[in-house]
């Protein structure tokens, strides 16, 4: 499928990018994600990344990790089609970036216990207190989550925005009898002086707004 972003650009998804549309109905289960790689990727780890806009992180961490598996969600379509586009121009056969709502696909399609990581880098902080129930980061999706990530599975996060920072501690320390608080490491895709490296970072750190961080591992197998 291509589409045009501009009259310079064309953006061509692939079969890296999939729409909310080409997924089951939401009741229909846990979908097998495995099978959306090729057969000799099938038993690589998978990593999500929630937010992942034009793609600048997913595209430098899956290159740098090739032996793991990716799924990227970004609800903005314009952004999707451009993260893509441009893992498909990078030749990532361990990337897939899907249309759709994080919180829905963790909790309707994806399966108990199969990612190794999610990386939550700067999502929206919906700043407006009667807003802030649509905040991703809470009680509720910490605990579907939980069920979607494997033992010892680490979740990482990274916001410029303070009061959701407060916000994310209050509800981690609701769920700490699932959830363990480690300081933050930062992943491959980092460069020298960054956290993450994703373009979202590289514009608020252009900025000066200050940054926080956690991860969050699930407790390891009893």
């Amino acid at each position: 499928m291509t589409t045009s972003l501009s009259h310079t650009k064309t953006l061509d998804i692939g079969e890296i990018g999939i729409l909310d549309e080409q997924l089951p109905p939401w009741d229909s289960g846990p979908l097998d994600l495995a099978g959306w790689f090729d057969p000799d990727r099938r038993d690589c780890p998978l990593e999500l990344e929630i937010g992942s806009g034009k793609g600048t992180f997913l595209v430098n961490q899956a290159d740098q990790t090739p032996g793991t598996n990716y799924i990227g969600i970004e609800y903005a379509k314009q952004y999707w089609r451009h993260a893509a586009d441009r893992c498909r121009r990078h030749q990532l056969t361990n990337v897939k970036v899907v249309r759709t709502e994080a919180d829905l696909f963790v909790r309707r399609y994806t399966p108990p216990e199969s990612l190794r990581q999610t990386h939550i880098y700067f999502p929206d902080p919906w700043p407006k207190p009667r807003h802030n129930k649509r905040r991703l980061i809470q009680e509720s999706f910490l605990r579907s989550l939980h069920t979607a990530t494997a033992p010892s599975g680490l979740v990482r996060i990274v916001t410029d925005h303070p009061d959701y920072y407060e916000w994310i501690e209050h509800h981690a320390d609701r769920v700490a009898d699932l959830w363990r608080r480690l300081p933050f490491e930062c992943p491959q895709a980092a460069g020298p002086g960054e956290l993450v490296g994703s373009n979202f970072e590289r514009k608020y750190r252009r900025q000066g707004r200050p940054f926080h961080a956690m991860i969050l591992e699930k407790y390891p197998a009893t």
